[in-house]
Order: structure tokens, then sequence, then C-alpha cells
């Protein structure tokens, strides 16, 4: 890919999510957690964070390691394809045996366990998805990836606001709905990828080929590793709270977590979705050694201003902003916003250098960092939950990912020899010295609607960006035409 299709396919890609995703979120999301209630809400956040703490099991690194070897290496798509399907089924039927024996064990029975098989089976069908997107991106096709990466949701906002608003049902909306109206999606557009990616593979046969899975499974099981420390530290949170405290009162609490946690995750889309592309950009250039300091400041530049801003001025809105969407926990959820949504930063620079380090191979480096974290959150979650519950957590994600990026950052400037001064850090400073004070009395000289306010602060920030030139015009032009 050409450099000057970054920004467009980066923006093309945002631009999808960020019409699709955030109304899947903030309007199909908060209205299952508004009709069947905190506790019911929190029941399913919980063993769906459960469940995920297994994805290792499911995945084992293949995707991101396809996403790079296939970056590379594209006359291997055939090949891989071909047995890899093969083995992801293997994976889930693994999959389904330790989640239901370690669910079994730590206490969930009867409907929990029934809820627990369909959760179970759309992260299953949620990872294959994500296998097959990684072929679509893997040969650089992001236009097609960027229309893909939507069309789950897409499908999921249709069956659920059908359930939700449609007048279809006189019955009261069942979280079971929800759950099955995600497998129904997915199993939709895993026909779509899947048929885009078979006409590049001229695919004949599935192949049952051991020896290639234990090869597979060796190269991958770094990637695997990390994958599943990163999801300990980042999901676990909302799982220790739902069974640390007395029943009843932990499912309620890991809902309140849930709708704090729900708009920090939002967000946090938008950093995601830099790594999407950066990934397989980062493992070609870094393969034919070009430079990449120019991709990296970019990125930096766009992923701080969009973090910052975000952070500072919903911190000072949060109470309006949780009262549009959660009337009934307003004050139980902003105190766990006000501090968990301090995470996004961190979390936005973990998609730059994480991805780049991953990029580079280094996943020794990242599996002892992700260690750490894990490390920092289990312990700040058990001291902190039996005290302060669900704020207790958001103390501890936080801690959480502001160490696992600052070690992320200094792995990146030991690994990858990535000057110290090629990212604009005067211009930040600069940048967030301005916005702090002018956010924070904004309330105070503003007297029209809650929306309109974000909005101005939101457009001022864009264009203190490039006063300041943390975001730099000429060099995103420039950048953008380079070939």
């Amino acid at each position: 890919m050409k450099q000057k299709d970054f920004i467009f396919n980066l923006a093309l890609l945002i631009f999808l999510n960020l019409l699709v995703k955030p109304f899947w979120m903030l309007g199909v999301d908060v209205g299952v957690q508004n009709s069947v209630g905190a506790e019911n809400y929190g029941l399913y956040f919980s063993i769906n964070n459960f469940a995920l703490l297994f994805y290792m099991v499911l995945d084992m690194g293949t995707a991101n390691f396809n996403n790079r070897n296939i970056a590379r290496n594209t006359q291997l798509l055939d090949k891989h394809l071909s047995n890899i399907i093969v083995l992801r089924i293997l994976l889930g039927i693994a999959y389904f045996a330790v989640i239901f024996a370690v669910g079994a064990l730590i206490g969930y029975r009867g409907n929990q366990l029934r809820l627990l098989f369909w959760i179970g089976l759309n992260q299953f069908l949620s990872v294959f998805l994500l296998y097959v997107r990684s072929n679509i991106s893997a040969l650089l096709m992001f236009k097609t990836d960027s229309v893909i990466s939507v069309t789950d949701k897409l499908l999921m906002i249709l069956f659920c606001g059908m359930l939700l608003w449609g007048n279809v049902t006189e019955q009261p909306f069942r979280i079971e709905w929800f759950v099955w109206s995600q497998t129904v999606a997915y199993l939709i557009t895993i026909a779509i990828a899947l048929g885009i990616v078979l006409k590049k593979a001229h695919l004949r046969r599935l192949n049952w080929n051991p020896a290639f899975f234990i090869v597979i499974l060796k190269k991958s099981f770094p990637y695997a590793l990390v994958t599943l420390l990163m999801a300990c530290y980042y999901r676990m949170d909302s799982v220790l709270l739902e069974r640390m405290l007395p029943a009843g009162v932990g499912a309620e609490q890991s809902g309140i977590y849930a709708s704090a946690f729900r708009l920090l995750d939002v967000l946090t889309m938008v950093a995601y979705l830099f790594s999407v592309i950066l990934l397989p950009l980062f493992s070609k250039m870094l393969k034919q050694k070009e430079d990449i300091q120019p991709v990296v400041r970019t990125s930096f530049s766009l992923l701080f201003l969009f973090s910052v801003s975000a952070v500072v001025i919903l911190y000072v809105y949060r109470q309006p902003v949780i009262q549009l969407f959660y009337p009934d926990i307003v004050d139980e959820s902003v105190a766990v916003f006000r501090l968990i949504i301090l995470g996004l930063i961190p979390i936005s620079m973990n998609y730059l250098f994480g991805t780049l380090l991953t990029a580079n191979g280094s996943m020794k480096q990242l599996n002892i960092i992700a260690l750490v974290g894990i490390v920092i959150n289990v312990t700040v979650n058990l001291l902190l939950i039996p005290k302060m519950m669900a704020i207790g957590s958001a103390i501890a994600s936080f801690c959480t990912q502001f160490t696992v990026a600052f070690l992320q950052f200094l792995f990146t400037l030991r690994i990858i020899g990535l000057p110290f001064s090629s990212l604009p850090w005067l211009r930040s400073i600069v940048f967030l010295a301005i916005l702090l004070p002018v956010a924070a009395f904004a309330p105070t000289v503003l007297h029209f609607s809650v929306i309109w306010q974000l909005l101005l602060l939101a457009a001022f920030a864009l264009a203190l960006g490039f006063a300041t030139g943390l975001v730099n015009f000429k060099e995103v032009k420039e950048f953008g035409i380079r070939n």
C-alpha cells in the first residue's frame, strides 16, 4: 500500500465505525440495559467478560500472526486459509470445554450456564470473523474491511431495534434476545466476509494437517499469550466484582461499572481502528526497512488530540453526559466514570506502541508488560473491591492501563530505536495547557444545551490541535502525498 492511502483508509474506517458502533453501544446497548435493569445486564456483562478471559483458547494468536504474516507473504493465503479454518474449529471445541469447566468451578449454575453457552458461541463467531477479516486487511483491502467491520453491528442494530422499539412482541425485552440477535448477525457477516476471501484464495477444500497445526500454534503462541494476558487485565474487573461481592450486589455493581465502561469502550474503538491499519502497514514497512517515524508521529498526534480532548471534555461534563444515558443510576455511574475515563489516554497509546511492537515481533517484551499489568490489576482489585466496589475496579483499571502504556513506550524507544525527540512533546504540552482551563470554565460561560456545548468544545479542541501545531496540516498533507 502506498503511504498516500493511509490517511484515506484510516478516515474511511473511522467514519464508517463512528456512524454505526456508537449508535450500537450508546443507543441499542444502553437501551437493553435500561430495559432489563442493572442487575440483569450486570450478570450478562460479567459472564461476557468471563468468556473473553479465555479468548486465547479461541484465537491462539492466529489473527495477529496471520495479519502480520500474510501482509509480508501474500502467496501463503491459500495454504494458511485451508488449514487455519479447521484449526479454529478445533480451538472452538477446546474453548467450550474450558469455559464450562471453569464456569462450573467458580459457581455458575442453571441460567448462568445457559447464558454462558450463547455468549461463548458469539465469542467463537466473533473471533472467526476477526480471523477472516485479518486476511482481508492483510491483503491491504482496507476499504472492503472497513465495510465488513460495521456489517455485524448494522444487523444487530436492526434486530435489537425491532425487538426494543418495533412493537413486534408484547413480552418485556429479555437479555437472551440481545444475545441471540448477535448470533444471527455474526453468522450473516461471516458468510459475506468468507465469500470475499474465498474469491481471493481460490480455496478448494479444507485440510486436516496436524503437523501444520502444530507449526502455526508454535508460531502464534506468543501472540496468543499476550492476548490472554491483556484480556485478563482489561476484562477481569467486572468478573471480580460480580464474584467477590454478595449475590445481587455483585451483579448490580457490575452493571454500574458496565455503564461507565461502555462510554470508555466506545471511545477506545477509535484508537483500535488505528491499530487495524497500522499492524499490516508497520509489518510491511519494518520488513522493507522503511522509515516509520512519519507514520508514528502522525498517529501519535492524532491519537493524543483525540484522547486528551475526549478525556478533558467528558471529565468536565461527566454529570450531564451520564444523565443522558442512565437517569436511574446517575450518581453511582458518575463516580465510576470520572476515574475510568482517564484510561482512554494510555489505552490509545497502547494501540500505537503495542501495535508497533507486535509488528516488530517483540512478543516476549509485550508478554512481560501484560503480565505486570495483570499483577497490578488483580492486586488493586482485591484490595479495593471489598471497600469501594465498582469505584475500586475503576481505580485498578486506570493504574493498570497507565503502567502498561508507559512500559510499552519505553520498550518501543529501546527495541525499535524510535527517537524520543521524534514525537511532538512540546506541542502536546501546549495543547493540554490551553485546553484544560477552557474546558473547565466552559460550563460557567456557556448557557445553551449540553450537546451544543460538547460539540463546540470538540470543535475548539480540533482547531487548537492545528493552531498549536500538534496536528500540522502541512505535515499531514505531505505525508498523504508521499509515495
